[in-house]
């Protein structure tokens, strides 16, 4: 005879005690880490760990955030080298998503695409946003449009390689099924590969997006007058440390921002993420 689970008393069986390992908010460590590295931030600067040349103190980084929000640090507010930033990174980031998205999806379904477009995103996709610059300057000019190719470049690869990869891992079941119902092949990629890859698209917006902003400071070299990175250059080139670290910190805090802002979409688009 079957051994019945124990139902507590509630004719449903009883749910384990024990949570999944990785499970639960994190919420308290996240804080509790970043207290921890703000406090040996401030004890080190403050106590000449390193001098103020490497190591400005916090209290100047966010006097200099202060500065430079009324404009009275550089040769425009932060808002306007902020707004800048923004344009050029969503800029390229979208229209990486536009077009990226789809081409994984096609390299998934179809070898032809897969033939068309897998050798050139492999073979630029390892290299450094430095190493094709200077082609893309002669190419396109100092203008905008050589700012924003530079990281759409650099977000397209991620984007397509995990879009495919996503694709690629839809069980084949499911297809199957599908298929027998009498679905098409398009209604199969609609409502089957499509939602069965979306929690590997949005994983790849959330690193593809983080390359955009690794990208920034790369593609404001180019002849920019407004940014946060062309802000970090100049001040780089004066060795004022403290105008690069409140560089620093705005553009992480803004991809941090962003990063919590995809992952809040990821739960509303695919809830069932790490529990199917």
């Amino acid at each position: 005879m079957a051994k019945q689970q124990p139902t507590g008393g509630t004719g449903r069986p009883k749910t384990s005690r024990y949570a999944t390992p990785g499970e639960g908010p994190s919420t308290a460590i996240s804080v509790a880490t970043m207290a921890a590295i703000g406090a040996l931030w401030w004890i080190a600067s403050h106590y000449r760990w390193l001098p103020p040349l490497f190591l400005p103190t916090p209290e100047t980084v966010f006097t200099r955030l202060w500065e430079s929000a009324r404009g009275e640090l550089t040769d425009a507010p932060l808002a306007t080298h902020f707004g800048w930033s923004m344009f050029r990174v969503f800029t390229a980031f979208l229209l990486a998503c536009i077009t990226a998205i789809p081409i994984g999806i096609a390299m998934g379904v179809s070898r032809i695409a897969r033939g068309i477009f897998d050798p050139p995103i492999e073979f630029y996709r390892p290299l450094p946003p430095l190493a094709y610059l200077p082609l893309i300057i002669i190419w396109f000019g100092i203008d905008e449009l050589s700012k924003v190719l530079l990281i759409y470049l650099a977000c397209f690869a991620p984007l397509a390689m995990s879009s495919r990869a996503g694709v690629r891992s839809v069980s084949q079941e499911q297809i199957h099924a599908a298929y027998s119902m009498g679905a098409s092949r398009w209604q199969v990629i609609a409502h089957v590969v499509i939602p069965a890859a979306m929690p590997e698209i949005l994983t790849a917006m959330r690193i593809s997006i983080g390359f955009g902003w690794t990208t920034l400071v790369a593609a404001e070299m180019v002849a920019a007058t407004y940014g946060l990175g062309q802000m970090v250059l100049n001040a780089s080139n004066f060795l004022r440390t403290d105008i690069v670290v409140m560089g620093i910190v705005v553009i992480g805090a803004v991809a941090y921002l962003f990063d919590l802002l995809m992952r809040q979409v990821e739960r509303v688009v695919v809830p069932w993420k790490g529990k199917v």
